[in-house]
């Protein structure tokens, strides 16, 4: 190999090892073992321009083994990104640029917040599913267009490879014919517990080639011209492409080819030996100019003015199509946003409306469809019992790319990371399912609030009300752990007025949602608001001369407050009646404006068909009426009465507790 290039991969190596040595913490063995995969991709492939990191067109790379972080980031130093030696020396410290895994929004160059294994190669596909339906949308009014036509590349390893997160995302990718999705497997047959035989003995690339993918295989991970090679080849397939790439975990240490070199850094003298193996003479956190040069040189010899080339050409869009429908698409693409308006004020609900609220929820959602075309999703094949489907588009597919239907499958795992992917993309996305089943996609979920994500989760069937599926499809501790997630916020519409407030924050504040809806029928109750909504909790019927009790209830069991509470004023017991459809979003409210809706010497009731541990913030001493208790195969009614969730048991609760005080 030319020496210049064996210079500046070897000064790769030992730059990014020197990261984990100075911080003391990290994963040496990743960075020794596939530096000659990231080298070559950056050198001599990918598409990016170091200057403007969010450039449309760029190609997109996903460290889905997030635990190589290190190495990404010497990679980002040396192709020319805003990451500076200081700034590696910072590795794994708080409130630099350079964190222990991956966090988008922190590095230049990051695309994605990965470490939870398997899971970035999901968001990969999420990326190329996107790239396919933006680049179809230009398609339909250019054809052979090039504006967007990028690559989405994912370096994986093992641990990736046995999470099914991993196989529930590569399979529906296979049945998509995503071409423009490159996955570069890390192939060293070791995990953190020892040689990869001890849990793991599949045909890797059999098991990719039936699940639609093609397959190449690189049998010298340290060659980087076959590595080049391999990924030409995959440039011009007509299916997503697997690469297998074996390679030494720990290259050049004492311990290569050991898993003890996998997650602890190395010696002082394992450090010196690795040098002299690489023949690099730098100090700690030191490399030579002539090792970055060559990486950047060769950036700006491939790439040139693409980039500039690339937004000259969008100019030129722009004024040919500047009073046409299509200018919508191109500033999207330039700017992400989608100039979709909706406001709750808009909306006036005649008395006597009554539906399910999850068919009220579908019909706000083919609202906003027909307003923008950055708007879709799908469910892991649950959309006829969600309600969730877009009535006037067809399936998104390999024949039909610009469909806004994603039938993700039963993959509820795959369907959130894939979604993250999507938002990365811009794109506004939705993923429904049962409320029980949103245990499936926690881990995804997480990855989304953390990241900030404006992605929207349906989670439909909300209560032990749908009786004879029995408890396992009866949600109670879901919502609890919902509430507990930072960053999410979570909403438990009571009838159609609150599922167009909801939608109302959705659409207008670009954050991470969970939507949670019945399938039973919803009346339109008097009182209730899409504007106030929006606070998380408010008055839907006020004290009459007294106040004896605060009422405070979510979806369709506000129904049944709302009947309680007249029953008991009717019995002179005036109480006032509050719907906290976002705990989150009144939490944040002022302290004034929380004194205000639910007064500090107030005897406060929760009333919520669920894990009462959310509400003792709220609710007075043995106050909190909900459900603790797994469910039970039966009707509705009787399910109810086993569980002391039904009229009778709540209204004499509250009755008890009140005498009582």
């Amino acid at each position: 190999m030319n020496p210049e290039l064996v210079h500046s991969l070897s000064s790769l190596r030992v730059l990014s090892v020197d990261m984990i040595s100075y911080a003391k913490s990290g994963h040496p063995g990743i960075c020794l073992g596939a530096a000659p995969i990231i080298f070559s991709l950056y050198t001599n492939h990918l598409r990016f321009d170091p200057q403007n990191p969010k450039w449309p067109n760029r190609d997109r790379f996903v460290l889905s083994a997030g635990h190589g972080s290190a190495l990404l980031y010497a990679m980002l130093f040396m192709a020319g990104y805003d990451i500076s030696i200081d700034d590696l020396v910072e590795f794994r410290k708080i409130g630099s640029k350079t964190p222990g895994h991956p966090e988008y929004g922190v590095t230049p160059g990051v695309e994605v917040s990965t470490g939870p294994l398997g899971q970035g190669l999901a968001n990969a596909v999420g990326m190329a599913m996107a790239e396919r339906y933006i680049s179809a949308l230009v398609e339909e009014e250019i054809p052979k267009q090039k504006l967007i036509d990028y690559y989405v590349y994912c370096l994986c390893s093992d641990g990736d490879l046995m999470e099914g997160v991993a196989m529930e995302a590569a399979s529906l990718a296979g049945h998509l014919a995503l071409s423009n999705l490159i996955v570069l497997y890390d192939s060293n047959d070791i995990t953190l517990d020892g040689n990869l035989k001890s849990s793991f003995s599949e045909n890797i690339l059999q098991k990719f080639i039936d699940m639609g993918w093609e397959v190449d295989f690189v049998g010298e991970g340290n060659d980087t011209r076959e590595i080049d090679k391999a990924i030409e080849r995959a440039k011009v397939n007509r299916k997503p492409t697997f690469i297998e790439i074996k390679t030494t975990i720990g290259r050049g240490s004492r311990h290569e080819g050991e898993n003890v070199v996998h997650g602890k850094p190395l010696s002082k003298e394992d450090m010196l030996n690795v040098r002299q193996k690489y023949k690099i003479n730098t100090n700690t956190m030191e490399i030579t100019e002539n090792a970055v040069s060559y990486v950047r040189k060769a950036i700006k010899t491939r790439l040139g003015d693409s980039p500039k080339a690339w937004y000259k050409y969008l100019e030129s869009l722009k004024k040919n199509y500047a009073n046409d429908p299509f200018f919508e698409v191109l500033n999207f693409i330039e700017t992400g946003n989608d100039n979709l308006k909706f406001s709750s004020s808009n909306f006036k609900i005649q008395n006597n409306y009554s539906e399910e609220l999850r068919e009220s929820n579908s019909k706000i959602m083919n609202i906003i469809s027909d307003r923008t075309k950055f708007f879709l999703g799908g469910s892991a094949d649950l959309s006829t019992s969600c309600h969730t489907a877009l009535y006037k588009d067809v399936e998104f597919s390999r024949r039909y790319p610009t469909g806004r239907n994603i039938a993700f499958g039963v993959r509820e795992h795959a369907m959130a990371a894939i979604l993250n992917g999507m938002a990365l993309s811009g794109l506004r996305v939705f993923g429904s399912t049962f409320l029980t089943f949103s245990d499936y996609l926690k881990p995804a979920l997480r990855m989304t609030a953390m990241m900030n994500l404006p992605i929207t989760y349906i989670f439909t069937h909300d209560s032990v009300s749908v009786g004879q599926d029995g408890p396992s499809h009866e949600p109670v501790e879901q919502l609890a752990m919902l509430r507990t997630i930072p960053n999410l916020i979570v909403f438990r519409p009571a009838d159609i007025n609150e599922v167009i407030g909801c939608w109302d924050y959705i659409i207008n504040n670009k954050k991470t949602v969970a939507i949670v809806l019945s399938k039973e029928e919803a009346h339109i109750l008097a009182g209730t608001s899409g504007e106030e909504t929006k606070k998380g909790a408010y008055i839907v019927k006020r004290e009459t001369n007294r106040l004896d009790a605060v009422l405070i209830s979510t979806g369709i069991d506000f129904t049944t407050t709302y009947l309680i509470s007249e029953e008991l004023r009717a019995k002179g017991i005036d109480t006032r009646l509050v719907s906290m459809p976002s705990v989150e979003l009144f939490l944040s409210q002022p302290a004034s404006y929380q004194e205000e809706i639910i007064p500090a010497s107030a005897q406060v009731f929760t009333i919520e068909a669920s894990a009462t541990l959310p509400w003792y913030r709220f609710a007075s001493r043995n106050c909190a009426i909900g459900i603790d208790t797994f469910g039970y195969s039966g009707s509705k009614e009787d399910v109810l009465e086993k569980v002391q969730f039904n009229y009778e048991t709540i209204i004499s609760k509250i009755e008890n507790n009140i005498h009582r005080s």
